[in-house]
């Protein structure tokens, strides 16, 4: 029991750790290269999607179809990368990892100590195909449902000063 704890543990700090990325670093934008696609939406919730061009520490540049246009730093929320999407990808490998550990739930449930078991009756090989094929549609969803596109910056929520 405390070995499965720990495990867990192990597993869930780095999913933690990359939820808590610093995001609000207006200097990570100047990682992107002229030319790559990106959507900017402002703090008005106005989206932008077009073609990056350049930043400064006022203004982030870009080209929205046939216009340029300018965006003020303080009127930026978000900045997402619209490169390729991985979403198939993604629904391949959480499909191929859920279809493993339900075919291996499936093994494990399909051990018989008496035959008044409800899946004694339909097999081993029944289970585990029955098992692997609820994980690869259950890991399959999941992984299309993952976000693909990142976002390189995301500005701070303003703080308010009345007391609580």
């Amino acid at each position: 029991m405390r070995s499965a704890v720990l495990v867990c543990f192990l597993i869930l700090v780095p999913c933690s750790l990359r939820a808590q990325d610093k995001k609000s670093d207006w200097k990570a934008l100047y990682g992107l290269r002229s030319g790559e696609k990106v959507e900017l939406v402002e703090t008005n919730m106005k989206k932008h999607v077009g073609v990056f061009s350049t930043v400064t520490d006022e203004t982030i540049q870009m080209r929205e179809g046939l216009n340029d246009i300018g965006i003020p730093k303080e009127n930026v929320a978000r900045v997402t990368v619209l490169d390729k999407s991985h979403r198939l990808r993604n629904a391949f490998l959480f499909g191929a990892a859920g279809a493993g550990a339900g075919a291996g739930i499936g093994a494990a449930t399909s051990r018989c100590s008496n035959s008044t078991d409800t899946f004694c009756g339909i097999g081993r090989g029944i289970a585990v195909g029955l098992g692997g094929l609820v994980g690869l549609a259950g890991g399959a969803g999941i992984g299309a449902a993952i976000p693909s596109h990142p976002t390189i910056y995301r500005a701070e929520l303003a703080k308010t000063n009345t007391p609580q």
